[in-house]
């Protein structure tokens, strides 16, 4: 017989708060047209996007966490000292080591709480909810921070025509705690490796060595196959999302709220269709003025449609993430 004690968490977990933050730099499809050879009618018609946030100088991975985390616990009424644990995911973060979540955890005022990154682009949202939730269940902390962050302006090749409009930065939060009753579903994920190549950062870092033979004159951009993406999100994800759904007992009649991963105004619209989602959904589509933000596009979705009351406290939604690796990621929630 085992001599460990067992765990004493919470007997489930939810969605208490979350927050948001936006660069201030509005950067319209005029700007990306100044380097790619396209029109603003071509980018409206291939993504929906208008315009995307860039970050400044000052508006680093930390910086940009650290406000939509102040909104966010301030949100869910708690105090930063009671976080015991952050997740952060992001790509853009150029420091191998330490975890960036680390300096945001102490930046914060919590109390020493255990903080790490993960990468799992734009599924990274989701993967960070699912780790969150088991977290409180078990009983390792008591309220987690999730955090998805990008500075993906700082990946982006603004000579290639398939990716240079895709692509913005901002910073999303939520603060997972406590509940009496479910509030996150159970999590549908996974990945598929053998397509990894159709979304990828262009050349590794370490290609940029020092007295490196082949050391490239580009600094490492994202790159993607878009049909390919586009066939894979819509058929595919649509699948994951329709299993998400039945795995929380939950029938499309009976949604609330649907956050996609604001990947493509298209395969937004796709999706819907193939899920069979009635008018009276609420449909997230951030991406028209936000862009493609990977991590951060779900939790900057659902902060807006809480913030314009398209979406209210207790709605069930469903979100879904996915993108490189090819990881996905989905699950129902009820909103904050």
């Amino acid at each position: 017989m085992s001599k460990i004690k067992p765990s004493k968490g919470a007997p489930y977990a939810r969605i208490l708060g979350v927050g948001g933050y936006r660069p201030t730099r509005v950067v319209p499809n005029e700007v990306i047209l100044e380097t790619i050879d396209s029109s603003d009618e071509w980018i409206r018609s291939r993504s929906g996007i208008t315009t995307r946030h860039w970050a400044n100088d000052e508006e680093t991975v930390a910086a940009m966490s650290l406000e939509a985390s102040g909104k966010a616990i301030a949100d869910a009424g708690i105090t930063p000292q009671q976080i015991g644990a952050v997740v952060v995911s992001t790509v853009s973060h150029f420091k191998q080591t330490p975890a960036v979540a680390t300096e945001i955890a102490d930046k914060l005022g919590t109390d020493r709480a255990a903080a790490f990154d993960i990468s799992a682009g734009c599924a990274g949202f989701g993967y960070a909810l699912t780790l969150a939730k088991g977290m409180v269940v078990e009983g390792s902390a008591e309220y987690v921070l999730v955090i998805g962050v990008e500075r993906l302006s700082d990946l982006t090749d603004l000579q290639d025509r398939k990716t240079a409009f895709l692509f913005g930065d901002g910073a999303g939060a939520a603060v997972v705690g406590p509940s009496k009753e479910p509030a996150i579903g159970p999590t549908v994920w996974g990945s598929e490796g053998d397509k990894s190549e159709t979304i990828k950062q262009t050349v590794p870092w370490t290609d940029y060595r020092e007295g490196a033979a082949h050391r490239p004159e580009k600094f490492p951009a994202i790159t993607q196959e878009g049909q390919a993406v586009f066939r894979w999100a819509v058929f595919e994800m649509a699948k994951v999302a329709q299993q998400a759904l039945d795995a929380a007992g939950i029938t499309a009649a009976e949604l609330d709220v649907f956050i996609p991963h604001q990947a493509n105004m298209r395969i937004i619209d796709s999706m819907v269709k193939t899920l069979k989602l009635p008018e009276s959904v609420t449909v997230a589509r951030d991406v028209e003025t936000t862009g493609n933000t990977s991590a951060a596009s779900i939790p900057l979705a659902m902060e807006r449609l809480l913030a314009t009351g398209e979406a209210k406290s207790g709605d069930t939604a469903l979100v879904i993430g996915f993108g490189a690796g090819l990881a996905y990621a989905a699950t129902v929630v009820t909103l904050p």
